[in-house]
């Protein structure tokens, strides 16, 4: 159930989030969608990889700089999400609404938290779609033996925490409360979207994520902090990306 807004305004909102999402993760989800259609009718989805942090340039100092411009450019989406933001009537509120200040030991210790409960689901998601065949071989680390591989890989879990919990919650179910939805309506609808980015990965971790998704909607409507999701998603992404033979013991398992 939608509350009164003026059209213009209502026009206004779904305009930004549609931008939003097609110059970020709604983009990843078409290609996610194509990708996933093109591995399924080549062969058994678990005879597929997916690649993440893949080398850019076959020359290291080369490849360092366009990994550098790649996560930098990633996260331009994240800025115009919260310039939007400050547009709105109160933005001297924009922190507190995005639970961004204040209260940093606590954010970091349920981040953990969080991280500890969704990496072991995670794990045996994976584990499940791997023996289901409805998951690709995921390698999460495809950057080669360099001095700067691991500071690359940690900005890039780095990144990931932030463009995804930004965009998602900071400023898509912000955008969905002021179109007067309901909470479990945002929850699932941003679990859906979460999920979809995901499918070049297969079904299993397409199913994963919205599990994810749903776990950390109800998180934020509830606690109304952002910060502890940025800290669970970043430590998610930089152990998968740090100690890849984790995801290679499942695949031998």
């Amino acid at each position: 159930m939608t509350t009164e807004l003026e059209p213009q305004e209502r026009t206004r909102l779904w305009f930004e989030l549609g931008l939003v999402a097609a110059l970020s993760l709604g983009q990843s989800a078409v290609y996610a969608i194509v990708r996933l259609a093109d591995i399924a009718t080549r062969g058994p989805i678990s005879e597929a990889q997916a690649k993440l942090n893949t080398s850019l340039s076959s020359r290291p100092g080369f490849d360092l700089v366009y990994q550098l411009l790649d996560i930098a450019f990633t996260l331009v989406p994240v800025a115009l999400a919260l310039y939007l933001l400050t547009r709105d009537r109160d933005p001297r509120r924009l922190r507190a609404r995005l639970g961004a200040e204040g209260q940093r030991a606590r954010d970091l210790g349920h981040g953990l938290l969080i991280f500890l409960v969704i990496g072991t689901g995670t794990l045996g998601v994976y584990a499940s779609g791997r023996a289901l065949g409805i998951t690709a071989e995921v390698q999460p680390a495809n950057l080669g033996d360099h001095w700067w591989t691991i500071p690359v890989l940690i900005l890039s879990a780095a990144k990931n925490g932030i463009l995804e919990e930004v965009i998602i919650f900071g400023f898509g179910a912000q955008r969905l409360r002021q179109l007067g939805y309901g909470p479990w309506t945002i929850i699932i609808s941003l679990a859906v979207f979460r999920a979809s980015y995901h499918l070049y990965q297969g079904i299993g971790p397409f199913i994963g994520n919205l599990a994810m998704g749903i776990i950390f909607g109800w998180y934020f409507l509830r606690k109304g902090r952002l910060m502890p999701l940025v800290w669970a998603h970043f430590a998610i992404d930089a152990v998968g990306f740090l100690a890849p033979g984790v995801l290679a013991l499942v695949d031998l398992a």
